[in-house]
């Protein structure tokens, strides 16, 4: 599955962890984040709320903030890892204590981060900067800065897919749906992992569109009554490739028992061949394949199963948004905190992530990108305000795993219905509620 290679360049939820430095005052609440000229005048106690309770408990944050101290030796940084990083923080943000430094929880809608967080900068100063800074731009300005970015399609075991026969990534979902039957007949493996139980990683889904199409304003482009899901519409053939997965039998017996942590040792041992993730995770399942005992290049990662021209695409979207609390009463040394770890940290790069700043190298993770001449394209988020207003209106939750697993349900048998209607329905309710939501 290659040719010529081009590329450069768990704790309990509350769980909290502080790292040395001290105490001072602050902005008063409303202020912009604005960190200071000379590292060194930064000051204050900052939280920063986290979901990666793992590297909390293994003391690589710890590490991160000891090696941020060098030159911000005023500042204290505790952390505060989540585990239900999504559903404590939303609950959180009804008060005003949800830490300094957070990530943007999907809860919140994009119209609404002035009431939440501090301004970071204008559209154009830090656009020039930075990848993905429309994401959380409102108004003219920008309220979080990406982590990383991600690549967008499907973690799978090279091992278990040659084991199958197949030696080419799929080019349409029908291939795909071709390949899994082979590794289903083929192999002890299960075909394919929905991590239902978890639901997040449903979520992921979503982030392909753009990818069936090549076009980086596909999300823009929902922004109104356009029956996201009619036949031949992005989100139709994302989520019926889904459904087909799992009503062939493709999937795990009983997604109601999934679990994700398990998950990373089962594709690094062949017992799962493939699961649909950002490119982020290539580097946890090589982790767990070195454990394991396993080949950690056995751990691939392949574009959506599709082409324009021949070619394949994949989208290029964020990670978590940091920002800074509109409430904290350190922003400079929150800010501070965030344009180091972003620039400085070599965070994505140990990551295996798309860097946030513009003109650094792509990571070698995806190298496997570049010896297919796949096009990854940096979605716009321009309108993502209007689109967050119709799914809200709508009720249906791209960014949340509810309806993704009411259509793996339906698939399965356990939910009455059919995936025409379904659809159908979801065209229905987003077409109404673009009528009045976002405009």
């Amino acid at each position: 599955m290659g040719k010529k290679k081009t590329l450069t360049g768990v704790l309990l939820a509350g769980a909290v962890l502080t790292v040395a430095g001290c105490a001072g005052g602050g902005a008063p609440s409303g202020e912009p984040a604005t960190a200071p000229s000379d590292p060194g005048d930064a000051t204050g106690t900052i939280k920063v709320l986290t979901h990666r309770t793992d590297l909390v408990q293994d003391g690589t944050m710890a590490r991160y903030a000891a090696e941020f101290a060098r030159t911000h030796p005023k500042v204290k940084v505790t952390f505060e890892a989540l585990t239900d990083y999504e559903g404590e923080v939303r609950i959180r943000m009804n008060t005003d204590d949800y830490g300094d430094v957070l990530m943007i929880p999907a809860a919140v809608a994009k119209n609404d981060y002035p009431k939440f967080f501090a301004p970071l900068g204008g559209t154009g100063e830090l656009g020039s900067t930075y990848r993905f800074s429309d994401k959380t731009a409102v108004g003219g300005k920008v309220y979080g800065i990406a982590q990383f970015g991600t690549a967008n399609g499907f973690v799978y075991n090279k091992a278990v897919w040659r084991k199958a026969g197949v030696t080419d990534w799929p080019t349409t979902p029908q291939e795909f749906l071709a390949d899994l039957r082979a590794i289903k007949a083929r192999t002890d493996a299960v075909p394919y992992y929905t991590n239902f139980k978890d639901g997040w990683p449903l979520t992921a889904w979503s982030n392909d569109v753009g990818s069936v199409s090549c076009d980086a304003k596909a999300n823009d482009k929902l922004a109104g009554p356009v029956s996201p899901w009619k036949e031949g519409g992005e989100l139709r053939v994302i989520d019926s490739l889904l459904h087909d997965i799992v009503k062939g039998g493709l999937s795990e017996k009983d997604p109601n028992t999934t679990n994700w942590e398990a998950s990373k040792g089962m594709i690094a041992q062949g017992r799962i061949a493939t699961m649909h993730l950002g490119s982020w995770a290539i580097t946890q399942m090589r982790d767990a394949a070195r454990k394991a005992g396993t080949d950690p290049a056995d751990i691939g990662f392949m574009p959506f199963p599709s082409q324009q021209g021949g070619v394949f695409c994949a989208t290029a979207t964020t990670d978590y948004q940091q920002a800074v609390s509109a409430h904290s009463r350190n922003k400079a040394a929150a800010r501070a905190w965030i344009d180091w770890f972003t620039e400085k940290s070599g965070y994505s790069a140990k990551e295996g992530a798309i860097s946030t700043v513009k003109g650094a190298a792509m990571p070698d993770t995806l190298a496997d990108f570049a010896d297919n001449d796949v096009k990854v394209v940096e979605r716009s988020e321009a309108e993502t305000g209007r689109v967050n207003a119709i799914d809200n209106a709508a009720e249906i939750g791209l960014a949340k795993p509810d309806y993704r697993q009411q259509l793996v349900d339906l698939a399965r048998g356990a939910r009455k219905g059919d995936a025409d209607a379904f659809f159908a329905d979801l065209d229905k309710r987003w077409n109404e509620a673009a009528a009045t939501a976002g405009s």
